[in-house]
């Protein structure tokens, strides 16, 4: 279930299920069902529960799950935004097979209860919580009471994942389906909780209908074109890397890259140093090469080797027209490009430079790995088309502009295609957030497509490594202990790439 979807996709999910001939109460009878399953999973028989319940189709969720609650022996009051009588559609029909008590959530108390469920408004919210609805979000985070939220935290848009002026902090979430873009992005991760996919009787093969875009950056994704060497493989068919190193003051980040580079898998690594960083360049591990390449006439003369097949340029590596001239040698050329730091902040004054550069490249999409900053940087123009921000468009659309893979990094990285395709990531921890892990994510990348990976897919590759190898070293990492995670990461992925292309032998 790695397909994330928009509200508007989930929307079209519910009528197809409808068109299907599956009833929509149905529909709302099961979805109020896997959260009073989930209420019932987490507080003993007898507790006191208060549902929240909005005008809605998330109220209408909430009323079935008290309904159920009840008749399992919980102590059960709904407290409504409104009057019972003003609710319509589906929502109305299960508030009248509602028996037990009812209250005005605008004056309730819910520090009387074990748990509070959040049926407010769900994921189809857009416009910012003010007057009534606000005060009761924020009664509800200020009693500390667990607070399981139906479908998402109310407050949160499930398009975007932004706070729309307030939004509940839930312990948990239930949802249906298939998790939205909200549950994934930042800050309505952050939000959410630990979240659940409750499967209500929605036919799975309405995904051929939607054509979904996105997905979350689980294995599943990529596994199958992961890179495994074969029994008779040697260095020259895992591919041969160049990192761009800078200046010997900073060149400890395009060290880092080549490293991971090797570490992920390339069969050789050169780094291409400046003549005054050759020396501290080669203490890094006699199992990388040294170029002298003290500007971009001599880096294109190495690159001229036909067997070079993928190059990182930007860690370190300056600002300026060298720099400048050698994204261009790096860029013409049948081979692989990814291009982080330097290599971007360059072309801020001059972006279409380098997008026309990335248009004419002859292999297959370069990858860009921006973070925020960067990224405002090079795609200023990109205007904001609502107050909140749209990262997940944004970033799609510079991904087209661009004819790159985009990597906009973050807690919620973004892979964008050009094709439309987009991953998001959740699997790096806080801690992952220090100086020179983003050079080591280069790295990884590069060696991943020098390896034959297509574009995209090594790109959610790296990043989900990358995230991998932070949980992995744990608390206290700095980015040279990065490399050192991947043995055991690539162990496990063999098995499940194996798994994957010969299901008929496991």
């Amino acid at each position: 279930m790695i397909e994330l979807l928009s509200t508007a996709e989930m929307s079209r999910a519910d009528a197809l299920a409808v068109a299907r001939g599956i009833p929509s109460l149905r529909l709302m009878e099961n979805a109020g069902r896997a959260v009073a399953d989930a209420v019932a999973a987490s507080v003993p028989s007898g507790a006191p529960v208060c549902i929240v319940a909005g005008p809605g189709n998330n109220g209408g969720d909430g009323f079935v799950a008290a309904r159920i609650l009840m008749e399992r022996g919980y102590s059960v009051t709904v407290a409504t935004l409104g009057d019972l009588s003003a609710l319509k559609g589906d929502c109305a029909v299960m508030a009248g097979q509602w028996r037990g008590p009812v209250t005005q959530a605008a004056d309730h108390d819910f520090k009387l209860y074990a748990i509070l469920v959040d049926a407010l408004f769900g994921a189809g919210l857009d416009r910012p919580l003010e007057g009534g609805a606000r005060q009761v979000v924020e009664r509800m985070n200020a009693t500390g009471i667990p607070i399981f939220s139906v479908d998402l935290p109310s407050g949160i848009n499930g398009t975007i994942g932004q706070v729309m002026g307030i939004a509940v902090r839930a312990r948990r979430t239930i949802t249906f389906f298939r998790r939205k873009w909200g549950h994934v992005l930042m800050p309505g991760r952050a939000h959410c909780g630990s979240v659940s996919v409750a499967d209500i009787g929605i036919p799975a093969d309405v995904l051929g209908d939607i054509a979904p875009r996105t997905f979350a950056n689980e294995c599943a994704l990529w596994i199958g074109t992961f890179p495994v060497p074969a029994a008779d493989a040697h260095k020259y068919r895992r591919g041969h890397v160049v990192t761009v190193v800078g200046p010997l003051s900073h060149s400890g980040a395009g060290r880092l890259a080549a490293l991971a580079a090797l570490r992920a898998g390339a069969g050789l690594v050169t780094m291409a140093c400046p003549r005054e960083a050759l020396a501290i360049a080669a203490s890094t591990s006699p199992s990388l090469m040294l170029r002298a390449a003290d500007d971009a006439t001599e880096l294109r003369s190495l690159l001229a080797d036909p067997r070079i097949n993928a190059v990182v340029i930007g860690p370190g590596g300056g600002v300026g027209s060298d720099m400048r001239a050698k994204v261009a040698a790096a860029l013409d050329g049948p081979r692989a490009a990814v291009l982080d730091a330097d290599a971007l902040t360059s072309f801020v004054d001059e972006p279409k430079n380098l997008f026309t550069m990335l248009a004419t490249h002859r292999d297959s999409a370069a990858i860009l790995t921006p973070h925020d900053g960067e990224f405002a940087r090079i795609f200023s123009k990109k205007s904001q088309k609502s107050p909140v921000k749209q990262k997940l468009e944004e970033t799609r659309e510079a991904s087209h502009e661009a004819a790159a893979v985009i990597v906009r990094k973050g807690p919620d990285t973004i892979i964008a295609a050009p094709d439309g395709r987009a991953a998001i990531n959740e699997n790096a921890p806080a801690w992952l957030a220090t100086a020179g892990a983003g050079d080591v994510l280069a790295g990884i990348i590069a060696g991943l497509r020098a390896q034959g990976m297509p574009a995209f897919e090594a790109a959610c590759a790296g990043v989900w490594i990358h995230g991998a190898a932070g949980q992995a070293v744990g608390p206290g990492l700095i980015s040279e202990d990065l490399p050192g995670a991947l043995p055991g990461i690539y162990r496990d992925l063999f098995a499940m790439a194996d798994t994957a292309r010969n299901p008929s032998r496991n």
